[in-house]
């Protein structure tokens, strides 16, 4: 008994064995995910999985120089200035919960910058050669094992060369690509890089990350952006919480300003979930996945000024109303009947400060601008653009298509088309609108002479629309699939008369009044 009893006593004073540690959330996520590398953003991944038959998800732009330059030359510019940059030496990989960024270990420089003679045809113009390879490779994947990146270089193209590039959507939006573009020209600033977080768990890194994206920073940054787009008032609004001593009267008119922000949101979001479809016109319809590319020459920024003052109105909406007229003007020597016909075109805006820009990835939103291309006159053309114009400002749609595509991130990839073939059934096209630098700029010692360059179209979207201000002037460029606009020259050519024909009006006002 005694000895039993000592047993028990001895077992009693032992230390308790203490129970093993749960694990945290995050350490859960790590281990049953497997995550590895370095996450891709929500907004990254939904545009990373939106390639189709029909459409590429790659931006292409196009470089015209002179003199020519060599590949040589570019390949040396290319590999000081742009493999800085992470991305693009990184290969995307798609896991479980979305995708993640992996150093390329067979990478080579060779595979991503090359050379190509453009043949042209018996009559063949040099543009005309060139608009038809860039036709070509918008519709030509990049290889997935590899950084999704590539530039064409034409040496020998109008007594100069000619740059084709593309760039993969999920590496960055337009604007940031401008910043990483502005550092590969002469003097341009030194590219900038992240600073890669380094952790003794790499999965957990990745898991902390995942959750931040997944959950926090969309949140964190509709917010945001939200308050800074209404105003400081409704920013005061949340310290208020933290303020009980403030006044009465204080505190209810910044309750009014998160009221008003409140109202902005659900009206807005209404608005994009209520959109009616397009008017059906040829340029909307089921594409055929072959495209067609087209531009002009620039036509004179200040005339584009000269008109806007004139008319009191913006530069934006000057272009816009040309942009529409050219198409309306198209559409009826298609032979059909444009009274009362509008069509959407979605419009990227800009979420984030230029500052930022280096820091690639998609931080922008999309606003749908109804273009009235039924209306003839150019003068009520350009008053009802700016209408519209002005009735977006302040639209927090930019915030709401944001959020649209973090949560499109999240999902499967066949819930994901179907959430963003909302787009495609109600737009017709994708324009963007970007000022550029106003002096002319140097490449390899050649002058940067024109530029342009397209953002993708999603879904059935088949109409493509770049207006982009450089150098003094104006570039309007389209691409579209065959099967919807096998001619968009019909469509560039009519821009600079729709100029004209404003700029004439302009000239007839009374002086006093422009």
């Amino acid at each position: 008994m005694v000895e039993r009893i000592a047993r028990a006593g001895n077992r009693t004073a032992r230390p308790a064995r203490q129970a093993p540690a749960r694990p945290s959330v995050v350490e859960a996520l790590a281990s049953s995910l497997g995550f590895e590398g370095e996450r891709m953003s929500k907004v990254d991944t939904a545009w990373l999985r939106m390639d189709s038959d029909v459409n590429r998800m790659m931006i292409v732009g196009v470089w015209i120089l002179r003199p020519g330059i060599t590949l040589a030359a570019l390949q040396e510019r290319v590999r000081d200035r742009l493999l800085p940059y992470r991305r693009f030496v990184q290969a995307a990989r798609e896991d479980a919960t979305g995708a993640h960024w992996v150093d390329d270990p067979d990478f080579r420089l060779e595979r991503h910058v090359t050379a190509q003679v453009l043949r042209r045809r018996r009559g063949e113009s040099a543009r005309s050669a060139l608009q038809a390879r860039v036709a070509d490779l918008a519709m030509q994947t990049l290889d997935p094992q590899h950084p999704l990146w590539h530039f064409e270089l034409v040496e020998d193209h109008e007594g100069g060369s000619a740059l084709i590039a593309r760039i993969h959507h999920c590496i960055a939006d337009g604007i940031a690509l401008i910043s990483v573009m502005m550092s590969l020209v002469d003097g341009g600033p030194p590219p900038r890089q992240r600073r890669p977080r380094t952790t003794e768990g790499g999965k957990l890194d990745a898991a902390e990350l995942w959750l931040a994206d997944t959950l926090i920073r969309p949140l964190g940054d509709l917010t945001a952006r939200a308050l800074d787009m209404a105003g400081g008032g409704a920013a005061r609004t949340l310290a208020m919480i933290g303020s009980p001593q403030q006044g009465l009267s204080e505190s209810l008119e910044q309750a009014g300003d998160l009221a008003r922000l409140g109202t902005q949101l659900a009206s807005d979001l209404a608005a994009l979930a209520l959109m009616p479809d397009d008017t059906p016109t040829s340029l909307k319809g089921q594409p055929g996945g072959q495209k067609a590319v087209a531009w002009a020459d620039p036509v004179p920024l200040d005339e584009v000024k000269a008109v806007g003052k004139a008319m009191n109105c913006s530069v934006n909406d000057v272009l816009l109303s040309c942009a529409a007229g050219a198409i309306g003007h198209y559409l009826r020597q298609q032979g059909e009947n444009t009274e009362g016909v509008e069509i959407r075109a979605m419009v990227p805006i800009n979420l984030r400060p230029m500052e930022q820009a280096w820091q690639l990835g998609n931080r922008f939103g999309l606003v749908p601008l109804v273009l009235p291309v039924g209306i003839e006159h150019p003068l009520e053309r350009l008053f009802e653009v700016r209408r519209r114009m002005n009735a977006l400002k302040g639209s927090l749609q930019p915030i709401l298509t944001f959020g649209l595509l973090s949560l499109a991130g999240l999902l499967v990839k066949p819930a994901q088309d179907a959430m963003l073939s909302l787009f495609g059934r109600k737009t017709t096209a994708v324009m963007t609108n970007v000022p550029g630098p106003a002096n002319k700029l140097k490449f390899c010692g050649a002058t940067l002479e024109q530029t342009m360059f397209w953002v993708p179209q999603t879904g059935t979207v088949g109409v493509g629309i770049s207006i982009l201000s450089y150098g003094g002037g104006v570039q309007f460029g389209m691409i579209a699939d065959r099967t919807l606009c096998a001619d968009p020259q019909a469509v560039i050519d009519g821009f600079e008369p729709e100029l004209t024909q404003l700029l004439a009006l302009s000239l007839m006002l009374p002086w006093g009044e422009a």
